[in-house]
């Protein structure tokens, strides 16, 4: 193959990709130098459309994400429109939903947004009638979204801001659950991603309270699951460790913080949203069709269990 001479835009193709990573197949010696050269030079300059193809796992699929205009669920949302889906993305700010939007639209990728506050009941379901009016379906739920309004010991955790927490990080992930099982129903089945925390299995220090409700999510995740898996509707959970966003600076900005903490991570480093949003691809693609009721943990080694 090495003795072919191809075209220069050819041979800078092939050291792009490397022939050496290409499964070659036998051809019969009758097909002739040139035209076995012209087959070669065909797949070499369509090596990029293969592999788009490959990667675009969720074609077909509609997707909501929930608080999706940074950090991890920004990270989620690309993702998962690369790998083919169509999405919906959702924020409190219309400022911010509209940054987002523009942002990946420019990349390419078929996303859209509206104004969603998870902890009202009528832009939950306004996220969701927008969501059928535009695509006429519902495949993929991700539920992002979370606050924490409170730093310091447990005990000293106001009523109002204790409420705050669960009602945005568990009550509306269930809620918005409720909504969407009968659109994926019709659907012949979906899934659902809660995004939970390592803290849900060993609290951070001076987030107690965000860290018990993250808990929470972990035992949803596995109620759901069971009554949803006779529709097929399939409910996993994302357990990111610390990850680098702004969302987090209140953990990793604080030096004497990360001294304490640096020593229970064994990758030594913090996360990238990035490295969180492929394994959400996996759960709601056909790869993951057999796993539901699930934790995944992305934490760099940060041990983590019940």
């Amino acid at each position: 193959m090495r003795g072919i001479l191809l075209p220069d835009h050819c041979r800078e193709r092939e050291r792009e990709i490397g022939l050496d990573s290409l499964i070659l197949v036998p051809v019969s010696p009758s097909i002739g130098l040139a035209r076995l050269a012209e087959h070669l030079e065909h797949f070499l300059l369509s090596f990029p459309k293969l592999q788009t193809m490959q990667l675009r796992v969720l074609s077909g699929k509609v997707a909501i994400v929930t608080a999706s205009t940074q950090g991890i669920g920004l990270a989620i949302a690309r993702r998962l429109a690369r790998d083919g889906a169509q999405v919906v993305m959702s924020s409190r700010k219309k400022e911010s939903v509209c940054n987002a939007v523009r942002q990946l639209q420019a990349e390419g990728l078929s996303v859209s947004g509206t104004v969603c506050h998870v902890g009202k009941r009528e832009d939950r379901e306004a996220l969701v009638s927008e969501t059928l009016k535009r695509h006429g379906a519902i495949d993929i739920l991700v539920s992002n979204a979370a606050v924490n309004p409170f730093v310091g010991k447990a005990l000293d955790c106001s009523e109002e801001a204790w409420d705050k927490i669960f009602e945005i990080n568990v009550k509306a992930a269930f809620l918005l659950a409720k909504l969407v099982v009968p659109h994926m129903e019709q659907r012949g089945g979906g899934s659902i991603v809660l995004v939970s925390s390592a803290a849900g299995y060993q609290p951070f220090a001076t987030i107690g309270p965000y860290s018990v409700s993250k808990t929470a999510l972990l035992g949803l995740t596995k109620v759901l699951a069971t009554e949803l898996a006779p529709a097929n509707i399939r409910v996993n959970c994302l357990a990111p460790g610390l990850i680098k966003t702004k969302f987090s600076s209140v953990l990793w900005s604080d030096d004497s913080y990360m001294q304490e903490f640096d020593g229970t991570i064994a990758m030594r480093r913090l996360g990238e949203p990035e490295e969180c949003a492929g394994t959400v691809s996996f759960l709601c693609s056909q790869d993951a069709a057999y796993i539901t009721g699930e934790t995944i943990v992305v934490a760099g080694g940060v041990h983590c269990r019940l």
